[in-house]
């Protein structure tokens, strides 16, 4: 009986105290080449010390993240076509629906044509129609608005953003959707008012139109990699040049509309870029938030330090080159530390789907997160999916980044609004690594799998 008292009088005690109960690793998934998406055993996790070791403090809290999301592009949707209504339906179902897989709800659409399209097209091609009276989405009708609103099926709450490549040919100076003449460090767009006043317009409608389809567009962005001139669907301006459009004729279309505008897509690393448009009167003040892709990741910190309370995009993930291999994976997954270690708050994969191989009209091979093989109608999921879905799938919208202590720096981590913990733990090595995650005092020892992507998640 005295032990029974002692028992229950310490259990109360505790109570009175607050005490919990010591936090437990709930969920191991693991990812290797041969081997994604594998649950491994919790109860293979002890509580020695190994060498290598990440400290997890929930004090050090960074930018709170509002999602993950992919690209809905015109080949993603011609290729997805090819297969059985359940297989193309089971695949939106992974990446959608909430709970489900990929958890994907911040996704991106181009603004007409882009690299990865049928085709050339814009909104618009009867030149000197300032009025914009030809405005006409047709050509979406039969491919991005499908697109979007069978994802929207298993998603209704899907956000989406979009940007240009291309105004309609008339209004650049070349007369043509590619970079024929000009280049990075002019404005290839002609920067007359009324060109500036119709492009305006040309969004307004472009806003409209798919509102009227029921897809609502949140924000918008001026121009993809604007210092690139391409052979694809591109157009050059000047920051100058996009901070006018921006401060005099974009910004209080897209006021009027609703609709936020961010700058980008910046593929350079020159902060300096940036200042122009976020130092400029008449453009900042209906600047919601800066994106960046490819060689603009270098200007990423920079921008954080100098502008620390500024929305942070990653616009697109690097492309690879159709091969959809483990080096691509964990290029992958070493740009998604990067990103999200530099305060982004959304994170964008590019292709969503793809033909195998990859090629797109204008013959560039990139990778996607899912490959279609036409001869034989089946589909498989890639590498870079899975790295997607280490952090999508658990790190919901809410969430806040942990500045990780240790000396293992292979790692991102985040404290969702639920307050679970979500460690996202690489070993890119050729054979198993040991690694202790030291959380509120105790230890969890992990042996990683060579060549790997594990996600971990601790739950009091």
């Amino acid at each position: 009986m005295r032990n029974k008292l002692t028992l229950l009088g310490g259990c109360l005690l505790g109570l009175l105290a607050g005490c919990q109960t010591q936090p437990q690793v709930s969920e191991w998934i693991s990812t290797t080449y041969s081997q994604p998406w594998q649950a491994l055993p919790t109860s293979s996790i002890t509580q020695e010390t190994a060498e290598n070791v990440i400290e997890i403090d929930t004090s050090k809290t960074a930018q709170t993240i509002e999602g993950f999301g992919t690209c809905f592009n015109e080949l993603g949707w011609t290729s997805l076509n090819l297969l059985s209504g359940s297989d193309r339906e089971s695949i939106l179902n992974e990446m959608f629906t909430p709970g489900a897989g990929a958890n994907f709800r911040i996704c991106r659409m181009p603004v007409g044509a882009n690299d990865f399209s049928i085709d050339w097209y814009s909104y618009n091609e009867t030149e000197g129609d300032f009025e914009m009276k030809n405005f006409s989405i047709d050509n979406d009708k039969e491919t991005l608005i499908p697109f979007i609103h069978t994802a929207k099926q298993f998603n209704p709450d899907i956000r989406i953003w979009a940007s240009p490549w291309c105004p309609p040919s008339w209004m650049k100076y070349n007369k043509h959707y590619a970079a024929r003449q000009g280049g990075e460090g002019t404005d290839m767009f002609i920067q007359e008012d009324k060109y500036m006043e119709a492009y305006a317009l040309y969004f307004s409608k472009f806003i409209d139109a798919y509102r009227a389809e029921d897809i609502d567009i949140f924000a918008v962005m001026p121009q993809n990699e604007f210092n690139s001139a391409q052979i694809f669907p591109s157009c050059c301006w000047t920051a100058k040049g996009l901070a006018n459009f921006v401060g005099k004729y974009l910004g209080p279309a897209m006021e009027a509309k609703g609709v936020d505008v961010m700058f980008g897509t910046m593929e350079r690393p020159n902060v300096a870029l940036v200042d122009t448009i976020l130092q400029d009167k008449d453009c900042s003040r209906y600047i919601k938030g800066v994106g960046f892709q490819w060689a603009g990741k270098d200007a990423l910190p920079g921008v954080h330090r100098k502008y620390p309370d500024m929305k942070l995009y990653q616009t697109e993930q690097e492309c690879g080159d159709g091969k959809n291999d483990w080096k691509g994976a964990l290029h992958s997954w070493d740009l998604m530390k990067h990103y999200l270690n530099n305060g982004v708050s959304v994170y964008t994969y590019w292709n969503t789907s793809l033909l195998k191989g990859g090629i797109s009209h204008w013959g560039w091979a990139q990778n996607s997160l899912v490959v279609v093989d036409d001869s034989t109608r089946t589909y498989t999921y890639t590498p870079e999916y899975y790295v997607m879905k280490h952090a999508s799938h658990y790190v919901l919208a809410g969430a806040r980044r942990i500045e990780l202590g240790g000396n293992y720096n292979d790692a991102l981590c985040f404290v969702n609004p639920d307050k679970s913990i979500v460690l996202i733990a690489g070993n890119s090595g050729d054979t198993e690594k040991k690694v202790t995650i030291n959380f509120e005092g105790n230890n969890y020892t992990a042996s990683l799998p060579a060549n790997s992507l594990n996600t971990l998640v601790i739950n009091k």
